[in-house]
């Protein structure tokens, strides 16, 4: 199922009483109001890139290129 909000693959969450299907990326979940008080605009990969730290950035970056975090901060 896809994320109506930011087209994401969404995944069962089976946490609950009543299971819902919810989107890791941008955190909507199933039955949810997705009015302009919830709803944040989209942010690119490097608007994303300048708000985190060096170790949260090297996460993001090995994880886009399937590297070993290893490589990308040496």
């Amino acid at each position: 199922m896809k994320c109506p909000r930011c087209g994401h693959e969404m995944t069962l969450d089976g946490h609950r009483k009543i299971d819902l299907f919810m989107c890791y990326e941008c955190g909507y979940i199933e039955g949810r109001n997705m009015g302009s008080e919830v709803f944040t605009p989209k942010t690119t990969n490097y608007q994303r890139l300048r708000g985190l730290n060096i170790n949260e950035s090297i996460a993001f970056i090995s994880k886009g290129l399937n590297l070993p975090e290893s490589k990308v901060s040496a």
